[in-house]
């Protein structure tokens, strides 16, 4: 038995309490109310003494009051009753993080004393009361890892001895109230991974004097930000929003100490300036990321003097000329990521390879032999990659796979000496060589009669395959047919409160009827639907054949729902029934991308389409780097790209593909790779492949249906990548930057799935031809 549920089981044996034989209005009755409600087990009497003497409970010394109650990871599931912990009056912290809590009681907000509130990872999914400004003693308020939504309210202003605010990875929108900036005595703050918009409040980097943490990475933040890098800072985390202005605003005076900073990311926005700008204070600085930004030219900076440095990325800032030799003093560094920029000269004979366990110098201009030193330690990292750069190398020692992955486009110089063919420690004979390749020979042309014969076979059972649309035509009301029960639960994340069926949702779409059809994809049907209460929702059927089991279906549910992007759709809900997965999205008649092009006669602007281009890629790039484990997204196309209210692209149903069979997805469509009908199962390759489709689309305004990747790549073969530009572009941008997304809709459709770049790297290139 695992420990949260032996917990759960000491919280009921001790707390539960035979209600008619106590006092109602005790700490004791109240408690054992919640945990009675909280939890289907059994409950067994106790006495409020015992409980006083329970893991996880203090009380006052009159044995009177609970002060404390910590209860993480019991098993504790639904929403928290009224009159429960809500009237536990003297309560100063409450921990419940790590259970499955889905509201919260409205009187909650009335313990005027609680000084310490934990409710992280669990399923709250409602906005925040601004009735929060009650806790006028918190001092410590952590709500990470749920789902809230809507404004942060602005009586968080009233939350003055506030020193831990942690509201990361939930789904709060809009800009940051003023009112935060009364919380002067903030330490810590993570707003990371929300919706949250706009520019930071007038003041925002000086409000905070005692400020050691910030995090505000992975939302929609702009414009400057002034003054954050400070005396007492630790670490500083704006990564992934759209910061931009000089790097040396952050810092308040240019010979400010900052001697206590130890992790800086500025990576992912627009920054400008010098690159190392007044951090040679920064002498404990261990993690520096000011990846993908648009610093000015500039030569390798003097970064000797940050000796502590254990990471250091420094991808697509503009860095020309040699890396330094002096760089061996970093000896501590464990990731060092040079790539993408401008490096010429040789590799440095003294790389500082002693700790390293990532290095990363592809897509520069160096050139020369990499020295055998430095190849002789790469097998004691953990990744390596020094490709497109104009380097040579040998070693005997590498496999074909390595160097498929990390010398691509480099010259192997080995002489046929260093790699001879051997057999049992002798070289094979020349008679011996000749019997081996005629062997070979037959064996082979006896697999490739079996290959073809396999092939014909497939291509004939794929003529005999039907989509899902036209079963549905063909076999109407099919969910109807399978004989499941209709009393399945439907389980609504977003709106825990909302009690629905199968019934409910086959009533809301008149038994998935073809009239509530909005789409469809290869991933199954999507249908309109008014759920109970007027919550107007979008039920996408996924097809059937999964080979996973419900409880599978369950976790990869509840997993894909905790994911949260400013460009990615959230899944609201989910129903398992039988052999049936429905998922449920909030329907916010957005307009897809194929429509929009394909289907209308709107021009649509250059910076319109960079704006869909570049939110794609930062949906896809989240997905595939900043999600552990990576998410295949499985099916991006036109058709799965919304544009909201404020055009701000919104890709859907992301995470679908695990749910499905090899072979639902791999139809070719425009958007698929051919690897797919070898592999079966869409990878993060596949994906950068359909966003590179995505892109063409977009510059060209032509459907991918037809030829589209085979004609664009040949005109940039020829350098005449321009002609493929859409016509209606014109004079809506600058043309040399709508002929550089044509290139790199060119690199993320090549043929072989190894040469595509990551997404991280196409956020980038997207970013670098961003328009003014």
């Amino acid at each position: 038995m695992g420990l949260p549920i032996w917990r759960a089981l000491v919280f009921l044996s001790l707390f539960a309490n035979q209600l008619n034989s106590q006092d109602p209005n005790t700490d004791a009755s109240h408690l054992s109310n919640f945990f009675n409600q909280m939890s289907t087990s059994s409950p067994k009497p106790h006495t409020f003494s015992s409980l006083c003497s329970s893991p996880g409970v203090v009380c006052d010394r009159q044995k009177q009051n609970i002060l404390h109650l910590s209860a993480p990871g019991s098993n504790l599931s639904g929403p928290i009753p009224d009159n429960t912990i809500g009237k536990l009056i003297k309560l100063q912290s409450l921990d419940l993080s790590g259970n499955k809590i889905t509201s919260l009681p409205s009187d909650l907000w009335s313990l005027d004393s609680l000084q310490h509130l934990n409710l992280s990872s669990n399923l709250i999914s409602h906005p925040l009361p601004s009735n929060v400004g009650n806790f006028v003693s918190l001092r410590t308020l952590d709500l990470s890892f749920n789902a809230f939504s809507g404004e942060i309210p602005a009586s968080i202003s009233s939350v003055v001895a506030l020193t831990t605010l942690n509201l990361n990875n939930n789904a709060f929108r809009s800009v940051l109230p003023p009112g935060l900036l009364n919380c002067r005595a903030l330490v810590s703050i993570d707003l990371s991974s929300n919706r949250l918009t706009g520019s930071l409040p007038v003041g925002f980097g000086s409000a905070f004097p005692e400020l050691k943490r910030l995090n505000l990475s992975r939302n929609l933040f702009q414009g400057s930000v002034d003054g954050v890098l400070r005396g007492n800072v630790e670490t500083v985390d704006l990564s992934d929003n759209r910061f931009d202005g000089h790097v040396l605003h952050l810092i308040t005076g240019h010979k400010h100490n900052l001697s206590s900073l130890t992790h800086l990311d500025l990576s992912e926005n627009g920054f400008v300036g010098h690159i190392l700008n007044g951090l040679s204070s920064a002498q404990k600085l261990g993690h520096l990321n000011l990846a993908s930004n648009r610093f000015r030219v500039q030569e390798f900076p003097q970064i000797t003097k940050l000796s502590a440095l254990y990471y250091l990325n420094l991808s697509r800032t503009n860095l020309v000329g040699f890396i330094p030799s002096e760089i061996s003093r970093l000896s501590l560094l464990k990731v060092l990521d040079l790539s993408s920029n401008n490096l010429t000269g040789n590799v440095p004979l003294l790389l500082p390879l002693e700790n390293i366990e990532v290095l990363d110098l592809s897509l520069n201009k160096l050139d020369g032999d990499i020295p055998r030193t430095v190849l002789e330690k790469l097998s004691l990292t953990r990744r390596f990659n020094f490709s497109f750069n104009n380097l040579t190398f040998c070693d005997p020692n590498f496999t074909q796979e390595m160097i498929q992955t990390s010398f691509v486009g480099l010259t192997n110089n080995c002489p046929f000496a260093a790699k001879p063919v051997v057999q049992k420690g002798e070289s094979v004979s020349k008679k011996k060589t000749g019997l081996k390749i005629g062997l070979t020979l037959a064996i082979s042309m006896a697999f490739l009669l079996v290959a073809l014969l396999v092939v014909l076979v497939a291509l004939r059972g794929r003529r005999k395959s039907r989509t899902w649309a036209t079963k549905q035509a063909a076999e109407p009301n099919l969910l109807l047919d399978q004989g499941e029960s209709t009393d399945v639960p439907v389980v609504m994340i977003d709106k825990p409160l909302m009690k629905m069926t199968l019934a409910d949702l086959k009533a809301a779409t008149l038994n998935f009827d073809s009239g509530a059809l909005l789409w469809e994809s290869k991933s199954g049907p999507t249908y309109e639907a008014v759920l109970p209460g007027g919550f107007r929702a979008a039920l996408k059927v996924v097809s059937s054949g999964t080979t996973l089991s419900d409880h599978e279906a369950s976790l990869t549910f509840e997993r894909l729902a905790r994911i949260n992007h400013p460009n990615l759709v959230p899944l609201s809900g989910y129903c398992i029934a039988a052999e049936q997965r429905i998922v449920i999205y909030e329907h916010l008649d957005y307009v897809n991308l194929h429509t929009l092009f394909h289907t209308t006669d709107e021009s649509v602007s250059w910076i319109l389409r960079h704006k869909i281009a570049l939110g794609t890629a930062r949906a896809l790039a989240f997905l595939h780097h900043g999600c552990i484990p990576p998410v295949v997204h499985g099916e991006v196309k036109a058709g799965t790209i919304f544009l909201d209210t404020s055009q701000e692209p919104q890709l859907a149903e992301f995470g679908l593909a695990k749910l499905l069979n090899e072979g639902l997805l791999c139809d070719l469509d425009g958007y698929t790779p051919t690897e797919l009908e070898e592999h079966g199962s869409p990878t993060l390759e596949s994906d950068v492949y359909s966003f590179g489709v995505v892109l063409l689309e977009l510059v060209s305004g032509k459907k991918a249906e037809w030829d589209l990747v085979s004609w664009v790549r040949g005109l940039v073969r020829e350098g005449q990548g321009s002609r493929a530009i859409d016509p209606t572009l014109q004079g809506t941008g600058p043309v040399e930057q709508i002929a550089e997304a044509v290139k790199i809709g060119y690199l993320c459709t090549a043929d072989l799935s190894w040469k595509r770049p990551t997404m991280q790297q196409v956020v980038g290139l997207l970013k670098d031809i961003s328009p003014s």
